[in-house]
């Protein structure tokens, strides 16, 4: 998932009443990736959902997470001081960090 569609999805699962379907289905999946975590700062409910996604997977399935900031950033983007050290707790102590260094693959040749 895109970090900003996944939570877009969880904000539209509230509204549908289908929030713990969807929570269910990502707490069920083998690996689940999250790419271009950090592009915005996340509002109160979109931690919440972030905190809840990370607490149900948390040492029972593998979870990616891709980022261009720094894992030193995280903390502010995610806000809310209790949440984000919980979230970064639960992250970042029982992972293998991958840093990428060098030019975007991107870039035309």
């Amino acid at each position: 998932f895109n970090v900003q569609k996944l939570l877009q999805q969880t904000k539209m699962a509230r509204i549908e009443g289908t929030i713990y379907q969807l929570m269910n289905k990502i707490s069920k999946a083998n690996l689940l990736i999250l790419d271009d975590f950090g592009l915005t700062h996340l509002e109160k409910q979109h931690q919440m959902d972030l905190m809840e996604i990370v607490e149900d997977r948390h040492a029972r399935a593998a979870t990616i997470i891709v980022s261009q900031l720094p894992v030193a950033s995280w903390f502010d983007i995610i806000g809310e001081a209790t949440i984000a050290d919980a979230i970064l707790d639960r992250l970042v102590h029982t992972s293998h960090r991958i840093e990428l260094k060098g030019e975007s693959l991107r870039k035309k040749m």
